[in-house]
Formats: C-alpha cells, structure tokens, sequence
C-alpha cells in the first residue's frame, strides 16, 4: 500500500476514526456500569437515607446527579426562551404555615403594648377590658405615654440588633434549623412571662407588672431575633435546584425553569402568609383586650406560637438542612482586608488612587498561587460568592428611604415592631388622618389594616398574572428594576396621602387645624376614611416590589454558608430609617401635615432614582451573578462541623 496514494490514506483515516469510537464508547459503557455498580452500594444508600431525612449531603453531589437528567441552556437560549418558575417543595408551606403561626402570636401581642402601658385600668374593671362600652379605652398600667414610647422603642431597636446575633449562631455554629427551635422555646419563655405581667393580681401592681413584663420584652425579643433571620433563608432552601434547565411544555413551547423565579415565587407565597398572621393577629388581639382583658392577648399569641415548633419538630427529618461551616465570618473578612490593601491610605493625596488591579481576581487563591496565606482554605468560587453578597449589602443600603415611606415590615418581612420611629411616623399620622375623616361607623385604627389586605389580594395577581405576563412577552422584570419600581409605588402612595391631607385642610371647617376641630368640637372632614385605601394599596404594591425581592436577593446572592448574615445585614437597615424617621417627628402637626407626605414622598422618588443610577450596571450582570459555579468551600473542617440533624 502506497500511503501517497488519496484513496489509501482516506480509508487509513477513517480505520483510524471507528476505531477511536469504538474504544470511546467502551469506556464510556465501563464508566457507566461503574456508575450502576456504585449507585447500590451500601455507603450511597446511607448517603441517599441521610439526605432523604434532611442531613448535611453535599449540594454538588445532588446537582451531578441531577445533571445527568436535565437540558441546560446554552447563552442564546438564556437569552431567548421565556422563563418559568418551579415547584415549589410541600416542605416549603409548611415553613411557610410555621411563619404565619409566628407573625400571628408576635403581632397579635404587640398590637396591644401602647394601650398596656400608657392607659389606667378602666373603672370596674380588674383585666383592663372595657366590656364594649365606646367612652373607655383599654388600659392597664397607667404609665403614660412616655413610659409606652420608650419601650416600644427599645422592643423595636432590640428587634434590629438581635437577628444579627441569631444569623451569627446559625452560620458559625448551630444552623438554622437548631437555632429556629432554640429561638422559639426563648421566646416561649418570653411570651409566658408576658401572661404572667397581664394576669389581675399581677396588674394590681403596676410598678411589679411593669418590672415583669420588660424581663420579657427583652427575653422575646432574643428569640424573635434568632428566629426572622433564620426562617426565610430555611423555606427557600427547600428548592434544591440551583442552576437553570429546560423543559417542554405539553404545549410543545421549550422554557427555562429558573432558580430565580422560583425563589421569587417561594418569597412572594412567603410574605402572603406573613400579612395573614398579621392581620388575624391584630385585629382578634384587639378585640380580645377590649372584650377580656391584656392577658388573654398575650395568651392567645402564645398558644398559637406552640404550633412552630410542633409543626418543624414533626417534619424534621423532611427538610433540607445546611450545615454551619464554622468561621466563614473571619475568611470573609480577612479576604477583604487582603483585597482592600494598596487600594487606600490614610494619605489624602493617595486616598482616591485609582488601583487599575481588579478588586477580587487579584486575591483568588489562584492568582496568589504559592504565596497565599495559611488561612486561605478555600476556592475561587467563594471568593466569586463574597463579592456578590458584598454587593447585596450595597444594594440594602438606599433601602432606609424605603422604609422611612413604608413600614418596616418592608425589610423585616413582617417582623419589625409597627412602633418603630420610621412607622409610628407614617402609621400614626395616617390613623390620626383617618380620625379626622368621615369614618361611618368604620374605627380609624381599623383602616390601616388595608395594607396587608392589599398584600394578601395582589400577591396572588403578581404571580399567576403580572409576573406570568412580562416574561411572556419578554420583559425581564429583575429584582432591581421591581425594587426600583417599589420606591416609585411608595412615593406615589406618599402623593395620595399628600393631596387627600391637603383636602382635608381645605375642606375642613377648621382649615389646617384638623385635629383641633376634632378634639374639641368633634368635627370631621367630609372627605370619606375609604379615600385612604389607594395610600395603602399602593404601599401594598410597592412591598410586593421591594420588600419580598429583598428576602429574594439575600438569599440568591449570598454565599450560602453565610445566608443568615446577610439577611440580617437587610434588617438591620431599619435602624437608619428610625433616625430618618425621627428627624421628621417636627413635621408630625398641624398645619404642617402636607409638607409630612410631600417631604416622604419626595425621599421616596430620591431614593428611586439613586437607587437604579447605582445599580443599573449591576442590573445587567443578574444573569451572570445566579449562575456562578457554586463553591465546595465548608467552612472548618469537615470533622469539627457542628451539625444540625443526623
């Protein structure tokens, strides 16, 4: 055989090419049958039993698996093919349940703090009830309304500082599951001592009740702390799929189920079942103070609290868990120090040098190769997964604004206390608007539950309709176009506050003395109270838009052993919307009133406009941020962690 010859050498090549699939395809049938093989040994089965009861497999091990199943999209089909959400897990509602049980005894409780403290006991009475008679309003300590701004404060300033406590235990030591079940027998313990300050012997005492019913303030507080930085993390940690994949529709229409939009539709079911405890909470509490007395609000709250833990302790072995990885706060920080050296000094001169070096790739273990330092045990990956946790935190930070229009259930999810500053200055002026309006027969303190009503009315609207819709037709509504679409529905809810204020003026017949000619004269605007529906739906609206995408965007761009701290970061910004809040106190009277609304509603469209001027950038990489590789770093060694189930 001449190898010169054309035909010769094409028939060598193509011996050549059957052989090499040939030999392919053997391997990959003996890399599959060893697949088979393992798949029924004992050590996977005790893995799979072990993952099945909510133990500590490792993530990666599920997404291989998973792989082999699934279509991934190519960057033009990311592009191209609409996006769908998931579904969502059983386990998921019942944390979902576990949550409404919870809102419900914390709101139903704090729902009667102010007329606890600051009212005397009414005349007859030894339970601080007023058996339905309209002169009297329920009372049981007489301490005044300074005695009742003071605590409700510190419950409200004790709220923003525990949940960091409670993401530290969970991340660094115990995990989230353990620490929900710790922080709920806490505050058990609180909500019983709370009875206990109610209860008619212990009321006839007020200086003794006042005493035992601050030790458990500061005891619920502990708990709640523990438990709101926690719980939402836990329910979107049910959803175990966390890349993209494709499916086809019976339809025949390929789409992307997306890990972002499950999670979106995980938070928005989430923060529904938040606004139901709530209102159920409030409103019963109410009515229970006044028919009975303040110790079957306390009772009642307590009682339904014991659902939580009976409710987690039953479906334990069904959870996905997450295991706490140890000093992962410390690696944090010493990579950002590592990262921040060279780039400032103290030198105003060399304070604002460009560094052309990029920020993060400069510290990748990687890069530093030989040269990085003992502690750095972990991967790029996790260095990726910092920096983008960093910039959630960026994002939280114009979110004070935010919650000076709204109430801080915008970042709390429904966990802060409706007496902080920042609400008290919104809730408080639009219940005393409300006072002042022809109410027919409606109570003014009534009105403001429309806010969660709105909630529990146009979640589902969001997610089987307007959210549907966009992606149909092909808008991506990201997370930061919806929260900068929440600071423009707030403002405008701000603006219909504003003209209904200025109505009130002007047709009142005491003119910028509104609340005057009612205290005196009983005399109220003939503008209808359901004129102030629009002010809550839109602010309903706007918590749709900011408040749950920012339980969304915690959790999707923190690193996940670090998840509790970074939700706790978004709480914790309500304590500047306090000093926001404050600053307005002077803006709070008549005739000042209009400037109140007009001022929040100008710091609402300020924060919109600041908010996407310094994001927008960011907002084109959202695609690029979901889908980094997930990184394998677990904190401590595998040996020393602390583990949540077995």
């Amino acid at each position: 055989m001449n190898p010169s010859d054309t035909a010769e050498v094409a028939e060598i090549a193509k011996s050549a090419a059957f052989a090499h699939d040939a030999r392919s395809e053997e391997k990959k049938q003996d890399r599959i049958s060893t697949e088979l093989r393992q798949t029924t040994s004992p050590e996977i089965e005790v893995v799979r039993e072990t993952t099945e009861k909510g133990g500590f497999s490792s993530s990666a091990a599920y997404e291989d698996d998973a792989a082999l199943q699934k279509d991934f999209p190519t960057p033009d089909e990311l592009r191209t093919l609409r996006r769908v959400s998931g579904k969502i897990p059983w386990t998921a509602y019942t944390v979902a349940f576990v949550e409404l049980c919870e809102r419900f005894s914390y709101y139903g409780t704090t729902a009667v703090f102010v007329n606890f403290i600051q009212r005397p006991l009414p005349a007859g009475s030894s339970a601080g009830a007023t058996h339905g008679r309209d002169n009297l309003v329920p009372g049981a300590l007489g301490m005044g309304q300074q005695a009742s701004t003071g605590l409700t404060l510190f419950n409200s300033f004790w709220s923003y500082i525990m949940p960091l406590m409670g993401a530290y235990m969970a991340d660094q030591y115990w995990g989230r599951f353990r620490t929900i079940m710790f922080s709920i027998g806490v505050a058990l313990l609180g909500h019983t001592i709370l009875v206990i300050s109610a209860i008619p012997p212990v009321i006839q005492n007020p200086h003794g009740a006042i005493a035992c019913f601050s030790i458990g303030l500061v005891i619920m507080g502990v708990g709640t702390g523990g438990f709101k930085s926690n719980i939402s993390p836990l329910i979107a940690e049910q959803y175990r799929e966390s890349r993209p994949y494709i499916k086809t529709l019976p339809s025949g229409e390929r789409v992307i189920v997306d890990h972002a939009a499950t999670v979106a539709r995980i938070y928005l079911y989430f923060y529904m079942m938040i606004n139901i405890g709530s209102i159920l909470g409030q409103v019963s509490m109410v009515y229970a103070e006044r028919y009975v007395g303040f110790w079957l609000s306390y009772l009642l709250p307590t009682i339904m609290f014991t659902f939580c833990p009976t409710v987690l302790f039953l479906c334990r072995n069904k959870y996905y868990l997450v295991k706490p990885t140890g000093s992962v706060y410390l690696q944090a920080f010493r990579l950002w120090k590592l990262a921040m050296a060279g780039r400032w000094s103290l030198n105003p001169a060399k304070m604002f040098t460009k560094n052309p070096t990029p920020f993060w790739d400069s510290v990748k273990p990687s890069a530093l190769g030989a040269s990085r330092p003992q502690w750095m045990t972990f991967d790029d990956e996790w260095v990726d997964e910092v920096a983008r946790g960093l910039k959630a935190c960026k994002v939280f930070l114009w979110y004070p604004l935010y919650c000076t229009v709204n109430s801080p259930r915008s970042l709390f999810a429904g966990y802060a206390n409706k007496s902080g500053l920042a609400y008290n200055q919104m809730l408080n002026n639009l219940t005393s608007q409300a006072a002042t309006m022809r109410l027919g027969g409606v109570p003014n303190d009534i009105i403001n539950n429309l806010n969660p009503l709105s909630l529990i009315i146009f979640i589902p609207i969001m997610d089987q309709l307007v959210y549907p819709f966009l992606r149909r037709v092909g808008i991506q509504f990201t997370p930061l176009k919806r929260i900068t679409a929440g600071f423009i529905a707030a403002g405008l809810s701000m603006i219909a506050a504003t003209v209904t204020q200025y109505y009130i003026y002007q047709k009142g017949e005491c003119g910028k003395e509104a609340n005057y000619c009612l205290d005196e004269y009983n005399s109220h605007s003939p503008i209808s109270v359901w004129v102030q529906a629009l002010v809550y739906i839109l602010g309903g609206i706007s918590e749709i838009f900011a408040s749950v995408t920012s339980l969304e965007y915690a959790f999707t761009k923190a690193p996940r052993n670090m998840r509790s701290l970074v939700q706790a970061v978004a709480l914790f910004m309500n304590a500047f919307s306090s000093a926001i809040g404050q600053a307005l106190v002077g803006l709070s009277n008549d005739p000042l009133l209009v400037w109140n609304y007009a001022v929040v509603a100008i710091l609402a469209f300020v924060g919109a406009a600041g908010f996407w001027l310094t994001n927008y950038k960011l907002d084109r990489q959202e695609d690029e941020l979901n889908h980094l590789p997930q990184s394998h770093y677990e904190g401590r060694p595998e040996g020393h962690a602390d583990e949540e189930q077995r």
